[in-house]
C-alpha cells in the first residue's frame, strides 16, 4: 500500500482509480431516494458531487489568491 501511494511508477494507476471512484460516487448519487428533499437543488442527481468539487476548487483558488496577492506567502530567503 505504501509503495502504491508513494511511488511515482504507479501514478497512472492512482489517477485511473481516482477517476473510477469519482464516477462511482456520481452514479451512486442517482440511486439515492429524493422524496424528502427540502430544496429544489437537493433533488438534482449529482448535485452533491458538483457542489463539493466546486466548493473545494473555489477554496483553493481563493487561498492561492490571498497567499500571492495578499502578501501572506514570502520567499524562502525572506529573513536573510
Amino acid at each position: 500500500v505504501v509503495d502504491f501511494f508513494g511511488d511515482g511508477r504507479h501514478a497512472n494507476q492512482r489517477r485511473r482509480l481516482f477517476y473510477l471512484v469519482l464516477v462511482l460516487i456520481v452514479i451512486a448519487d442517482f440511486l439515492v431516494s429524493r422524496q424528502h428533499a427540502e430544496y429544489l437543488w437537493d433533488r438534482l442527481p449529482g448535485w452533491s458531487a458538483i457542489y463539493g468539487f466546486g466548493s473545494c476548487a473555489l477554496l483553493i483558488f481563493v487561498s492561492k489568491f490571498l497567499g500571492h496577492q495578499g502578501g501572506l506567502m514570502r520567499r524562502e530567503d525572506y529573513y536573510d
